[in-house]
């Protein structure tokens, strides 16, 4: 009789604070398929999982945790923390600018969110910018953060 076959062991990265949603699969921290989808998050989050986990056995996943949409931000966290619990899973944080190769990241109107110094704030931006969103080839560089709470950054009213 057959052994069943194992399914390959990876890591989960999720982009969901902008459109497209960007997903990375990392086998041992390399790059090994990317997804995009203009979905929305509420509906393609439950239903991308689902097939992942068929597919593959998801050992942990890794989020960015802001700035971006609000939103999208606690939807993504409610969701992830439900799975951590229920599934076992280990969760990864960092912050947005990670996939933005420290571009700004659009606010709201003309604001922008920006990292300087290490320091995330909002600022107004004479130009319009459409940061492109991109996953990392290897995880093994990134700097994942203890904190897994949203990080909100709101703009002065």
């Amino acid at each position: 009789m057959r052994e069943p076959l194992r399914k390959k062991e990876v890591e989960v990265v999720l982009v969901t604070i902008s459109t497209p949603i960007k997903i990375g699969i990392y086998e041992k921290g390399r790059l090994i398929e990317a997804i995009e989808s203009n979905e929305k998050t509420s509906e393609y989050l439950p239903k991308i999982y689902k097939e992942l986990s068929q597919k593959y056995d998801i050992k942990s996943i890794v989020f960015a945790r802001g700035p971006g949409s609000f939103m999208s931000i606690k939807l993504v966290y409610i969701f992830l923390k439900t799975l951590q619990i229920t599934k076992d899973l280990e969760l990864k944080a960092c912050d947005a600018f990670v996939f933005s190769k420290n571009n700004p990241i659009k606010a709201v109107g003309n604001l922008y969110f920006v990292k300087e110094n290490g320091k995330i704030t909002v600022k107004k931006l004479d130009k319009k910018i459409k940061t492109e969103f991109y996953l990392p080839k290897n995880l093994n560089d990134i700097e994942f953060s203890e904190e897994l709470e949203p990080l909100y950054i709101l703009p002065a009213v």
